[in-house]
C-alpha cells in the first residue's frame, strides 16, 4: 500500500488567467469542506503572475479550467506548467514513496491531450455550455473516481475546445484509459468528444467542471450580464432549462 503523509499539501494552479469565474470558488471550496486539521493548500496564479509550485513541497496538484485556447501560451507560464507536469510524471516513475498526484480540469485537461499526445485538441463549431449527460466506458465503470456515479451522470460542461480522435498507440504506450465521453448524438455527424482520461494511477482528469455546484451555478445564471450573455447565446429555452436542471437532485 503506498504511503501517503499525514500533512497533505495541496497546490491549486490557477490558469483562469485573472477572469472572474466560478471554478476557483468551487475548487476552494471542495479543499476547504476536506478540513484535515494537517492539511495544507495554497493557489497559485499560474497565468497571470507565472506563480508554480516546487515538486518537492507539494503532494497534489489540481489544475483549473481557463480561457482561450490551450494551444497558446504567452511562452512561458505554459513552459513551465508543462515542466512541472513532465517532474511530476518522472518522479511518479521512479518511486512507490509519496507519489504525486494531479487532477486537471478543462482547459488544464486539454493541455494534458496536447502534450501527452492522447488526442487531437480542436476548436468546437459551436460551445458547449449546459449541464449535458456524460457516458462512461466500460473502464470508466471499474475506476474507482467513476464506479458509483450512474450512467448516463450530469456535469456542468462550459468550453469551445475539445479533445477528439484519442490515439489508441499512445494511450496504451502510457497505460492511460478513456473514462468519460460525450453525450450521444446520432443525428449529428460530429465526432464524440473525450470526457475524462485517467493519464495513470496517479494523474487523471475531465474535460467538464466537476468543481461545479448548483448554488454556484445558480448564482452565476443569475447575474444581469452573465443571464443575458446565456440568453443571447444560446436562447430562452436554453437559459430556463439549465436552471430547472439545477434545481433536479438527479442531475
Amino acid at each position: 500500500m503506498e504511503y501517503f503523509p499525514k500533512n497533505i499539501r495541496i497546490a491549486i494552479l490557477d490558469l483562469y488567467n485573472g477572469e472572474a469565474n466560478q471554478g476557483m470558488r468551487g475548487i476552494k471550496e471542495i479543499v476547504k469542506e476536506i478540513n484535515e486539521p494537517d492539511m495544507t493548500w495554497r493557489v497559485f496564479d499560474v497565468r497571470a503572475k507565472h506563480e508554480l509550485p516546487t515538486l518537492a513541497d507539494y503532494d497534489i496538484f489540481i489544475s483549473s479550467g481557463g480561457p482561450g485556447n490551450p494551444h497558446i501560451g504567452d511562452g512561458i507560464w505554459e513552459t513551465q506548467w508543462y515542466r512541472l507536469i513532465d517532474q511530476i510524471w518522472q518522479h511518479n516513475r521512479k518511486t512507490r514513496y509519496r507519489r504525486k498526484h494531479v487532477f486537471f480540469i478543462c482547459h488544464s485537461f486539454q493541455m494534458a491531450c496536447i502534450h501527452f499526445g492522447l488526442a487531437t485538441v480542436s476548436k468546437r463549431k459551436s460551445t458547449s455550455f449546459g449541464v449535458l449527460p456524460v457516458h462512461k466506458t466500460y473502464a470508466g465503470m471499474q475506476d474507482p473516481l467513476l464506479c458509483q456515479l450512474p450512467e448516463p451522470y450530469f456535469c456542468v460542461d462550459s468550453r469551445d475546445y475539445q479533445a477528439v480522435q484519442p490515439k489508441d498507440d499512445v494511450l496504451d504506450r502510457m497505460n492511460a484509459t478513456i473514462l468519460s465521453l460525450e453525450k450521444m448524438r446520432p443525428h449529428v455527424a460530429l465526432e464524440r468528444a473525450v470526457m475524462a482520461i485517467r493519464f495513470s494511477d496517479e494523474m487523471v482528469g475531465t474535460q467538464f467542471h466537476p468543481e461545479a455546484d448548483p448554488e454556484g451555478m445558480l448564482m452565476y445564471l443569475k447575474q444581469a450580464e452573465k443571464k443575458q450573455h446565456v440568453i443571447e447565446s444560446f436562447g430562452l429555452s436554453k437559459y430556463e432549462s439549465m436552471v430547472e436542471q439545477l434545481h433536479d437532485p438527479e442531475k
